[in-house]
C-alpha cells in the first residue's frame, strides 16, 4: 500500500505528515459532527462517510455508513448500526423536494442511486438515516471534496451540490469495464511498512474471502450496466498461486469468454515466483516459475497483446516483464518496447486504449510517491513520446496505486491517464468507459452487493482510517469525466453472450503479440 510496496521508511515519513495535519480519523472526524439518533441497542445511530461516488449526465450514486456512536469495532470505527437511508434533493438548496431510497432498506451500508437527472443541471442534496443527516468523508491530508463538484455545504451536513455533465455527443456505441488489483488469494488488506501499529484488516469470521466477494459483485455489476468488454489491469492474484489464478479466471468467465469479452494483463503480484507451490509451472523468463503465463498466455505467445474490439484498438502491456521482487518500479523488456512502438506506429490514427498495471506517472498523493509506484522513469518517458506521435491514443488505464486519479501529461495532452481504485478493497469497484461517436464518459462505481459494501466499509479503515483520503479520489473529476473525441471509426459490436464463457479459449481474430 499504496502500490503494494509501501516501505517502512515511506510510512515513517508519511506518519510525520499525518501527525502534523492534526487529522482525527475516527467515525466522527472532520469539522462537523453528524447528528445522531437513538439506536435499537440503546446507543445512537450516526450517519457518516458520505460520498458522491458516481456522477453521470442522468444519474448519480451516493453512499454512507451508519454506526453506533461511542463504540469501536476494534478497527477504529463505530460498530455497524442498521438503519433506513434516503437522499433528499432538488434544484434549489431550500427546496429538496425529491426523495430516493437505498438499494437496501435497512443496512449500515447505504447505497442510493439518483435517476432521471437532467444534463447540465445543478442539484442540491442531503443524505439521512433515521431522520439524521450524514456528514462527509473528511479530507485533512490533502485538499479534496468527497461530496460535490463545488464547496457548497463543506464543513456541515449539507445541502451539498453537484452539477451533472453533458453526455458525450453522437450515437452510443458500447461500454468497457476497467478494473484492476483483484488480488485473489489475499487474506489481509492494508499491511504496510512492517509496522505493527498499522494492522492488516481481515474478513469477518464466517464470511467468504473478500477478494472473491468483491470480484463476484464486480462481475454482476458490470453485466447489469451493459458493459460489452472487461479489461483487468493486473494483480489478478495475491502471489500468482495456480489455484488463485484459476479461481480468478473462473469468476471472470461469469462475464464472458476470455480473449473475446474479457482480457487481463500482469501485475507485480502476478510475477514469476520461486518455491514448491510454483514448481509445476513453466520456467519464468526472468526468474522462478511463471504460473500467470501458463494460466493466461499459454504456449509460446508473450504476455502482452494487441486486439481490435469493434474498431477500438486495445493494447495490453505486461508492466512487470522483468526480474524483481515486486517492490521496485515496473518495466518492460526491450522486446516488448520494440513491439509496442511498432503497434502504435502501425495504427497511429485508430482510436486506441492502452492498459497495464503500473501507471506511467503518479502525481498528487497524500502519501509519499516513490519510484516503485509507476513504470521505470526512462521507459515512461519513451512511452509518452510515442503517445505524442500517436493521435489515436486517447486513454491509458492503470492500477497498482489502488486509487482513483486522473492525470494529463503536457507532453501528450490528448491522452487521459486514469488510475482506477483496487477492486478488492475500499472503495472497491470499477470504472465504466462509455464510448460515443464524438466522445466518451468514464464513471467509477462502487460494488453494489451487500457483502461487497460491508467489506468495502470495513477496509476503509486501512492505515488508521486515512485510506479514503488516498484511494477514493480527491475530487469528483478523478472518478467521473466526459471528454470530446472523434470516435466515429468505432462500430457497434455484436451482442455479448455473458454467462456462457468457455474458460481460457482463444478468439481466432486476436492479434498475437509477436
Amino acid at each position: 500500500m499504496p502500490g503494494c510496496d509501501f516501505t517502512r521508511r515511506d510510512m515513517m515519513r508519511w506518519s510525520a505528515v499525518a501527525a502534523a495535519s492534526a487529522a482525527v480519523p475516527t467515525a466522527l472526524a472532520g469539522p462537523a459532527r453528524a447528528a445522531t439518533a437513538t439506536g435499537s441497542g440503546g446507543g445512537t445511530v450516526t450517519p457518516v462517510n458520505l460520498e458522491l461516488v458516481t456522477l453521470a449526465e442522468d444519474h448519480a450514486v451516493i453512499t454512507w455508513y451508519t454506526g453506533e456512536a461511542g463504540t469501536d469495532d476494534g478497527l477504529g470505527r463505530m460498530v455497524p448500526a442498521p438503519a433506513d437511508g434516503e437522499v433528499v434533493y432538488g434544484t434549489h438548496p431550500n427546496r429538496l423536494n425529491r426523495v430516493a431510497g437505498g438499494i437496501s432498506s435497512h443496512t449500515p451500508y447505504h447505497y442510493v442511486e439518483l435517476r432521471d437527472l437532467e444534463p447540465g443541471q445543478t442539484y442540491y442534496y442531503q443524505a439521512r438515516s433515521r431522520g439524521r443527516l450524514a456528514s462527509p468523508t473528511p479530507f485533512t491530508l490533502i485538499s479534496g471534496n468527497a461530496v460535490g463538484t463545488d464547496d457548497t455545504g463543506l464543513g456541515t451536513t449539507g445541502p451539498f451540490s453537484f452539477t451533472t455533465p453533458q453526455p458525450p455527443r453522437g450515437r452510443f456505441l458500447f461500454s468497457v469495464a476497467l478494473c484492476n488489483d483483484l488480488h485473489l488469494g489475499e487474506t489481509q488488506a492494508g499491511l504496510v511498512g512492517g509496522q505493527p501499529q498499522y494492522i492488516g484488516i481481515t474478513q469477518e469470521p464466517g464470511l467468504p474471502p473478500y477478494p472473491e466477494v468483491m470480484l463476484k459483485s464486480l462481475v454482476e455489476d458490470v453485466k447489469r450496466l451493459g458493459a460489452r468488454y472487461l479489461l483487468a489491469a493486473g494483480d489478478i492474484s495475491a502471489e500468482a498461486l495456480p489455484v488463485d489464478l484459476s479461481r480468478a479466471g473462473r469468476l471472470l468467465t461469469r462475464f464472458g469468454d476470455y480473449r473475446r469479452d474479457y482480457f487481463v494483463t500482469r501485475g507485480n503480484h502476478d510475477r514469476a515466483h520461486i518455491g514448491d507451490p510454483y514448481a509445476s509451472c513453466r520456467a519464468g523468463q526472468w526468474q522462478g516459475n511463471d504460473c500467470f503465463h501458463d494460466a493466461y498466455f499459454p504456449g509460446v505467445e508473450p504476455t502482452y497483446f494487441s486486439t481490435d474490439l469493434s474498431g477500438l484498438r486495445v493494447i495490453g502491456l505486461d508492466t512487470y516483464d522483468k526480474a524483481g521482487n515486486g517492490g521496485d518500479p515496473g518495466g518492460m523488456s526491450e522486446q516488448q518496447m520494440a513491439w509496442f512502438r511498432r503497434k502504435l506506429a502501425a495504427h497511429r490514427e485508430q482510436p486506441t486504449l492502452v492498459f497495464g498495471h503500473h501507471p506511467l506517472v503518479m502525481q498528487d498523493s497524500a502519501f509519499p510517491i516513490t519510484a516503485s509506484n509507476s513504470l521505470d522513469q526512462a521507459q515512461a518517458a519513451a512511452v509518452l513520446d510515442q503517445y505524442a506521435k500517436s493521435p489515436g491514443v486517447f486513454l491509458h488505464h492503470a492500477g497498482h496505486t489502488h486509487r482513483n486519479h486522473r492525470t494529463v501529461v503536457p507532453s501528450a495532452p490528448n491522452v487521459v491517464h486514469q488510475e482506477v481504485a483496487a477492486a478488492k478493497e475500499y472503495p472497491g469497484g470499477f470504472s465504466l468507459l462509455r464510448l460515443h461517436e464524438e466522445g466518451y464518459a468514464l464513471n467509477f462505481y462502487k460494488a453494489r452487493g451487500e457483502l461487497a459494501r460491508r467489506w468495502s466499509e470495513r477496509s476503509r479503515q486501512e492505515i488508521l482510517g486515512y485510506w479514503p483520503q488516498f484511494a477514493f479520489g480527491n475530487n469528483v473529476s478523478d472518478r467521473n469525466i466526459v471528454v470530446k473525441r472523434d470516435l466515429s471509426g468505432l462500430r457497434r459490436p455484436s451482442p455479448a453472450h455473458h454467462g456462457h464463457g468457455h474458460g481460457h479459449g482463444h478468439d481466432k481474430g486476436h492479434t498475437r503479440g509477436h
